[in-house]
């Protein structure tokens, strides 16, 4: 299944392959206080691929919080961060949003709220070696 989407105005777009159908996709409201403010809800795939293009990059920015282990690629323009990547033993991996999707009816999708209070830096960088999409490319 191939799933494309975008931030508001477009200038962060993904294609984001998997070999899940729709409904069987993880989806996960994180309850963490950036994703609540932001109504961050993610999905993955871990073997997927996602192909990220970015057409003004200076319009782009990387936030990162907490362990800082993960960058939330924010659109200065619109405000939406439609990606997250973190980059792990000199591999990229990522999340995206199902808020961010283009043209998919997201109520078919249940959305789980998770925590991940008190998990130490290691198990986070494993359990998104894990779960996250383990291929990914940025294009500009």
């Amino acid at each position: 299944m191939e799933i494309r989407g975008s931030c508001h105005c477009g200038n962060i777009a993904f294609v984001f392959d998997c070999p899940l159908e729709l409904a069987q996709l993880p989806v996960r409201a994180c309850t963490c206080t950036f994703c609540r403010k932001h109504g961050g809800v993610w999905t993955s795939c871990s073997t997927g691929s996602v192909t990220v293009a970015i057409q003004d990059a200076a319009q782009v920015t990387q936030y990162g919080f907490g362990t800082k282990t993960a960058a939330f690629h924010t659109c200065r323009h619109c405000g939406v961060v439609p990606i997250v990547t973190s980059e792990i033993d000199g591999r990229m991996y990522a999340v995206v949003s199902v808020n961010a999707f283009d043209d998919v009816d997201t109520s078919r999708l249940t959305k789980t709220p998770i925590s991940f209070d008190g998990e130490g830096t290691d198990d986070r960088l494993a359990r998104r070696k894990r779960n996250w999409i383990g291929h990914v490319r940025l294009v500009s």
